[in-house]
């Protein structure tokens, strides 16, 4: 904002700005230190005793848990819930050492500001590293074997208008590019071989740090399945029921490790469920009102069906769209990067999905998720009263004109 023309455009002008990027890292842990203790605070406070160990299925009621020195605590229980989470995905051939080829998680931590910056992956984490390290003056260039940014389940249209902004930020693409390996050279610097997705003439890139972002997979390795006869999917995933049950009936399992989008509120909703279910509660989630978002500058955010699902399932639909250039609030805070895209059904108008690209995409979702969730029309969200001026006036004009055929203020 401060090396672009923002600022300066509103009034405001600074010389000898600098990054302290030590200082940054310090504000960041603080922020995941306050977060993590709080758990343990949720912890205490709702009596949940906590076994500090690596936990091993033992029996189909017993969990053993090793300590750090190596002792045991074996736990016996009427229900287990496996929710391990997921670990990074390995690139084969690329060694992973958290200084110069990092994961993700190397790349929250890295010492200095990389000069040239390779991300192997365009999806979700690889975009919002990427231009996380772009905005603090890295040069970014994202490698991406699929013919789109922003992965799996993007609505297209978006990921297109998505691409020119991030590239006008200062990010660049390579898409539909496989990467062959990288080598290291003697000056520190990283080769990254690469080509054509379909084939063709091989081509070396050279960066300073090399991020792998290919994506994440469940983990459940070494957590003793074998011992009640568990079995993993061909994908490595946990099979479970509709109550979140494995073939073992008092063993459950939620998250990143069965089956879904690997989302921490996913994770957080079948958590709640499957534990209401153990209780003897009704168990159900609709996969369809999940929302997802990339955390970027602006924001994307999604739920339900995009225009490609409905053509390919041949749903007749409607488009409404509203660009935030034509938002008051927008406009006025010189933020009017991207537009909603609202998708209904042509014959009942019934909500079927909603795609938002722009500053605090990732709030409004919330909205559209709740109407889904209620199986509301886009009239019956263009007919409430939305406070003005607020960004979210043009999730209601993107409905307006998805169900009307035209929204008011554009």
């Amino acid at each position: 904002m401060a090396h672009g023309k923002d600022f300066e455009s509103r009034g405001i002008e600074i010389s000898g700005l600098t990054l302290n990027l030590e200082k940054m890292m310090s504000q960041k842990s603080g922020a995941v230190k306050a977060l993590t203790g709080g758990i343990a605070h949720l912890f205490k406070q709702n009596k949940v005793t906590h076994v500090n160990g690596y936990g091993k299925v033992t029996g189909k009621n017993q969990v053993t848990a090793t300590s750090a020195d190596g002792s045991e605590q074996v736990i016996n229980t009427k229900n287990i819930l496996i929710a391990t989470g997921s670990e990074v995905t390995p690139f084969p051939g690329i060694e992973i050492d958290e200084v110069n080829v990092v994961s993700s998680t190397g790349a929250l931590s890295l010492s200095k500001v990389p000069g040239e910056l390779l991300v192997i992956g365009a999806g979700v984490i690889g975009v919002e590293l990427g231009s996380v390290w772009q905005r603090l003056g890295s040069k970014v260039t994202a490698v991406e074997f699929l013919g789109h940014v922003g992965g799996m389940g993007i609505d297209m249209e978006i990921s297109k208008n998505f691409q020119r902004i991030l590239q006008k930020q200062g990010m660049k693409f390579k898409l539909g590019t496989k990467v062959m390996g990288a080598t290291k050279r003697p000056d520190g610097k990283i080769d990254v071989a690469v080509e054509a997705a379909a084939g063709g003439k091989n081509e070396t890139l050279t960066c300073d740090v090399l991020l792998v972002c290919v994506g994440r997979r469940p983990f459940t390795k070494n957590l003793g399945l074998e011992n009640v006869g568990l079995e993993l999917d061909n994908r490595g995933r946990i099979p479970v029921n509709n109550r979140f049950q494995t073939k073992v009936p008092s063993i459950h399992a939620i998250g990143d490790v069965v089956a879904g989008p690997m989302l921490a509120h996913k994770a957080e909703d079948e958590g709640i469920i499957c534990v209401e279910g153990m209780a003897g509660g009704a168990v159900h989630i609709d996969y369809n009102c999940v929302p997802s978002v990339i955390y970027t500058h602006p924001e994307v955010a999604w739920v339900g069906k995009t225009e490609e699902q409905l053509k390919e399932e041949n749903v007749p639909y409607k488009v409404g769209k509203f660009p935030f250039a034509a938002n008051s609030r927008a406009k006025t805070n010189n933020d009017t990067d991207g537009l909603v895209k609202i998708l209904s059904h042509k014959e009942t108008d019934r909500l079927l999905g909603s795609h938002i690209l722009g500053t605090g995409a990732g709030d409004m979702i919330n909205e559209a998720a709740l109407a889904m969730e209620y199986g509301a029309s886009c009239e019956d969200v263009a007919r409430v009263c939305h406070a003005h001026p607020t960004v979210s006036e043009a999730f209601r004009e993107a409905n307006l004109a998805a169900s009307f055929g035209k929204a008011i203020n554009f």
